[in-house]
């Protein structure tokens, strides 16, 4: 059954009532999607459940399959592909979009392959780095749609590594990229920070001999603070696009827009909007990493019930006119059956405001639970039954 604990009042929750107005924001882009990471909390939603064709944007689940792929042994920074002779060909030349200027037959590192999907947004590059993981671009799509499935995202589909049109089987959400990005910033955080946040990359040479230096096309790289990633996207179809990421005193929002018409337009409303998001609202700390929030029942484990902390520091985010008046609650489907895992998320909390939807962040086990012997199960048992 679901469980409900009962909702814990925070000091001045009666006092006034909660009363501003979430801050008002007018995007210029058909699609526009903001999401707090620090609190859960959704800050702007036009269309963020549209499918929409991603461009280049889908590299970012690209690089998000090779970054497990490291962070699990299974592939090295240092290991080579070779570039194929037809994959050259295929991906040369100006009707091949956005390229790494890579060569036929040469030994590329993955290290400089996601530099060069990441900073250069290479269409040669991706295709490079997933035959040379997979053996084809096709089994390295079914790897980006095995993950895809694994994070959630029910609204998108991947028919590329690169994002190139391929009439409609690829496609996406601004909510999915949103959470796409969300994980590859928290599943392999070293591996974000060394790649994202680079302003520009060296590789290849003009037929004059000079090395071809690219910089990074993110529109809000070194225009807002905190600013490190992500990926901007764009093709007639789908017009001008960007997931973004940055972090301001503790707070990371992710931010994606859709369907602008020109790149002056995406780099203006790509800072607005950030801009916006950092400025009209604000953090409340709620649990820091660690405390516990409540205890949750178990049933046939080696204790009787199990601390749910927090698995990180925790906040509410409020528009910054607004008071500190918040509600939060925990909800279980309890009791929870041991055998239960030290830092297994068995919880939620719940915070609520007036003026807000819900913010809904994951509570964890604080402590190791297991499971109960028959003598163990019995005395659990007499011990309930006698209060």
């Amino acid at each position: 059954m679901k469980k409900s604990v009962a909702a814990l009042l925070f000091a001045g929750l009666l006092s006034q009532p909660l009363t501003a107005a979430a801050p008002p924001y007018t995007s210029e882009a058909p699609i526009a999607y903001m999401k707090d990471m620090s609190s859960g909390a959704v800050l702007y939603d036009r269309g963020g459940e549209t499918r929409i064709p991603p461009a280049s944007m889908a590299k970012m689940m690209t690089v998000h399959v090779a970054f497990r792929l490291i962070q699990k042994g299974d592939l090295k920074l240092d290991q080579k592909f070779t570039v194929r002779p037809e994959t050259w060909q295929q991906w040369h030349g100006p009707q091949a979009g956005s390229t790494m200027f890579l060569s036929v037959g040469e030994q590329v590192s993955v290290e400089n392959l996601l530099h060069g999907i990441v900073t250069l947004s290479g269409n040669d590059a991706c295709v490079v780095l997933a035959e040379g993981i997979a053996g084809t671009e096709q089994a390295f799509v079914a790897l980006m749609n095995q993950e895809a499935r694994r994070l959630g995202l029910k609204n998108s589909n991947f028919g590329t590594s690169n994002g190139w049109p391929d009439e409609g089987a690829t496609y996406v959400t601004a909510a999915d990229l949103a959470t796409l990005a969300e994980a590859t910033i928290e599943e392999t955080p070293s591996l974000y920070k060394k790649f994202y946040a680079t302003r520009a990359f060296t590789w290849g040479k003009t037929m004059g001999g000079a090395d071809i230096e690219q910089g990074n096309r993110n529109p809000i790289l070194g225009k807002v603070a905190g600013a490190d990633g992500l990926k901007t996207g764009h093709t007639e179809e789908a017009g001008y696009g960007f997931t973004g990421s940055a972090e301001q005193e503790g707070r990371r929002l992710v931010m994606v827009v859709a369907g602008l018409t020109s790149a002056n337009r995406r780099i203006a409303e790509s800072v607005r909007f950030m801009d916006w998001g950092f400025r009209a609202w604000k953090a409340q700390p709620l649990f820091k990493k660690g405390q516990t929030v409540e205890t949750a029942e178990v049933q046939q484990g080696s204790a009787t019930s199990v601390p749910l902390v927090a698995p990180q520091d925790m906040a509410v985010t409020l528009p910054r006119a607004a008071s500190s008046n918040i509600s939060v609650k925990v909800v279980y489907t309890g009791p929870i059956k041991a055998p239960i895992a030290k830092g297994q998320k068995i919880a939620q909390l719940i915070i609520s405001t007036p003026d807000t939807p819900p913010q809904i962040l994951p509570l964890v086990a604080g402590e190791e639970v297991s499971e109960a012997g028959i003598f163990g199960r019995l005395w659990n048992g007499l011990k309930s039954f006698f209060g």
